[in-house]
């Protein structure tokens, strides 16, 4: 599905974040992305979003090369992205609304419609029917992040990208909306890859993890985590040893 060949990417006047790196993620699959402070994890997040170019090599989805942001990729900020004038229903509706006006490809009028009736089963789904009328300022963390991912599911993504979700909220939210997440990805088969730097985290999410080098980055370290979101995981061995090796190869990266 995605298919990142031979990537460089650097801002001005820095070193190369990447250099040379190739990266590939299948369709359906669940990656999280790991690494030290600078690693260029949300660089690479808007690289796959096309809300950044590289500087040379090329990132495809689906055999088209990405040259501005996809209609079919879905993007979650840590910072929920929502409109603070606007009512929950409103910005579940805001994507579909867009989409109705510009077409799937951002720039025609469109031949076919994601139904209404996709806004409100979302929301109910997500658990929003109470607050549907109140604007975020009156919601809690969780119900403005379930609000994001319902405005995002509205729009019946095949890539759902999440840059550090949940790192604002409660343990007991993000659990939450962690298993909400795999559970939803699972069954509308979507491939997701999240931004984090908790270690628990990546080890929850991501059937496969990406760990990241200080840059520049110029091979891809993947640990394969099968048994991500099986019921009970957490409390493993397994779980508990991915995560102390993990940590380890984070803090080899991390010292200078």
């Amino acid at each position: 599905m995605i298919s990142i060949q031979s990537l460089t990417f650097q801002y001005a006047n820095h070193l190369p974040l990447f250099q040379n790196f190739n990266w590939n993620i299948s369709r359906s699959e669940t990656w999280a992305i790991l690494g030290p402070s600078g690693c260029g994890k949300t660089t690479l997040l808007y690289l796959l979003a096309g809300l950044k170019f590289p500087t040379s090599g090329k990132v495809t989805i689906h055999g088209e090369k990405i040259l501005r942001p996809r209609p079919h990729s879905g993007l979650i900020l840590q910072d929920y992205g929502l409109l603070p004038w606007a009512t929950v229903r409103e910005n579940v509706a805001l994507g579909v609304n867009v989409r109705q006006f510009y077409g799937a490809d951002g720039k025609h009028t469109p031949d076919n419609f994601i139904p209404k009736d996709n806004i409100e089963s979302w929301i109910q789904r997500l658990g929003l029917s109470e607050v549907a009328d109140k604007f975020p300022g009156q919601l809690s963390g969780g119900q403005r992040q379930r609000t994001a991912i319902a405005r995002t599911l509205a729009l019946e993504p095949d890539l759902l990208l999440m840059d550090e979700p949940f790192s604002s909220l409660d343990a007991i939210t993000r659990e939450d909306l962690q298993n909400l997440t795999h559970s939803l990805c699972a069954e509308q088969n979507i491939t997701l890859v999240i931004v984090t730097h908790a270690i628990e985290e990546a080890a929850v999410l991501g059937k496969k993890i990406l760990l990241l080098d200080m840059p520049p980055n110029q091979k891809t370290n993947v640990f394969e985590n099968p048994n991500a979101g099986r019921d009970g995981y957490q409390n493993s061995s397994e779980f508990q040893n991915l995560c102390k090796d993990l940590r380890h190869e984070m803090q080899k990266r991390s010292t200078p």
